[in-house]
């Protein structure tokens, strides 16, 4: 158990650094700035290169709503759900303390400025409001927790979840990013606004709430799916 929560832990800081520090670090940056494609793009690959690399230890969830819906699945045992969790937003922490220690070396970097935050209203990169936000994340994050507990399950075509994974992350952010900067992680979220503080910290509630609600709503779906399946 110590080995898999470690993994937990070293893969949710692996997409915090990886996507994260590419929105901080190369989203605007003259002339060769990736741009929002580039941000999505990245979050998906550092989350299928992170589930290449240590999915065979821990299941490579690195996200407490995939955690969740994989237990309301019925397809992870719920006692290790608090763990997981735990492990999670400690590697995702982990991974926003990096990028800052990173970022603040440049000249004139101000941490209030997100390092990757998620927010709405005057934190929305397009100016949305909160129940945009919300509803946006409640869709989001059911469609990406869907999406792994169909690549993953019994009937899935064996070795293409990470990538089918990583696509549907890189997906969901391109919708995404302009209404809250992409969450569907809790353990993503928390991670950079623990080290921004202020108004990060004050509007994290939303980028829990909305990504367990949808999750739940997945892992009831894909079980209510899966039954029909086999009763067919």
């Amino acid at each position: 158990m110590l080995k898999r929560l470690a993994a937990e832990a070293l893969g949710t800081g692996w997409l915090v650094l990886g996507g994260c520090g590419s929105a901080v670090l190369a989203l605007g940056f003259p002339d060769i700035g990736i741009g929002l494609l580039g941000v999505s793009l990245a979050f998906g690959l550092a989350l299928a290169s992170a589930i290449y690399a240590l999915g065979p230890v821990s299941g490579g969830h690195f996200n407490p709503a995939v955690t969740l819906g994989l237990v309301v699945g019925g397809r992870f045992p719920a006692r290790e759900l608090p763990g997981y969790v735990i492990a999670q937003v400690v590697g995702a922490l982990a991974g926003a303390g990096l990028l800052y220690l990173i970022a603040s070396g440049k000249v004139g970097f101000d941490v209030a400025s997100g390092l990757g935050s998620n927010g709405y209203a005057e934190h929305s990169p397009g100016g949305y409001g909160m129940r945009a936000a919300l509803l946006a994340e409640v869709a989001m994050s059911f469609l990406f927790v869907y999406a792994v507990l169909a690549a993953t399950g019994p009937n899935a075509v064996p070795g293409i979840a990470p990538i089918a994974i990583g696509m549907t992350l890189a997906l969901v952010h391109l919708v995404s990013i302009p209404l809250t900067a992409t969450s569907v992680n809790p353990a993503r979220s928390t991670g950079p606004a623990l080290i921004v503080g202020g108004w990060a910290l004050q509007q994290l509630w939303l980028f829990w709430v909305a990504p367990l609600v949808g999750a739940i709503a997945a892992g009831a779906a894909w079980r209510w799916f899966s039954k029909s399946e086999q009763e067919a």
